[in-house]
């Protein structure tokens, strides 16, 4: 029984992992990604949309990112946000695209960039701390009201572990992945 309660809350593990894996992808590493620029909020006629629904995002050279939107009315909105942004980027607009150019990365800012990682990985552990106690709470309930046994509970509690620490090796794969990415010159 208690393994349906683990199986139900899978899904949670993995929104936390894709969660970790999406915020790794918008830290800058050497070469230039959509993914940095994607998800900024722009204000397009009066309402916060993501970039990538109101223009098409290329990659042509490694350190060069080109916006061409949809409406030439949203290039000085989409050049605003860029501006406000914490990307620390210069777009040049020329009335039709705007191109932003990745200068190389400092080892000062590599280093900065490694610790903003290290964060993000040490806040998808607490995410995944957390839906660890919910299930924790959810077989302790369902031992109380005599759905299973206290050796099962106690399974339960071991293979959730085993499941836990599987995630937790997922996430730092995923974090050592970037870190070498970033380092990487």
């Amino acid at each position: 029984m208690f393994q349906k309660i683990i199986k139900k809350n899978e899904v949670n593990f993995e929104m936390a992992l894709e969660h970790f894996r999406k915020e790794t992808n918008k830290l800058r590493t050497g070469r230039a990604t959509p993914s940095l620029v994607e998800d900024l909020m722009v204000d397009y006629y009066g309402a916060k949309s993501p970039l990538k629904q109101i223009a098409s995002i290329t990659v042509p050279e490694p350190r060069l990112i080109v916006i061409q939107p949809w409406s030439a009315d949203s290039l000085a909105a989409i050049e605003a946000a860029i501006r406000l942004s914490d990307l620390n980027l210069n777009p040049v607009n020329d009335g039709k695209l705007i191109r932003l150019n990745l200068p190389p990365l400092n080892e000062e800012r590599r280093k900065e960039l490694v610790k903003v990682l290290g964060k993000k990985a040490e806040e998808a552990r607490v995410a995944i701390r957390r839906i660890r106690e919910e299930i924790w709470e959810e077989i302790q309930e369902a031992q109380k009201n005599g759905i299973f046994g206290e050796d099962d509970k106690f399974k339960g509690k071991e293979e959730l572990q085993k499941k836990i620490d599987e995630y937790n090796g997922k996430i730092e794969e995923l974090r050592e992945q970037k870190e070498r990415e970033i380092i990487k010159v």
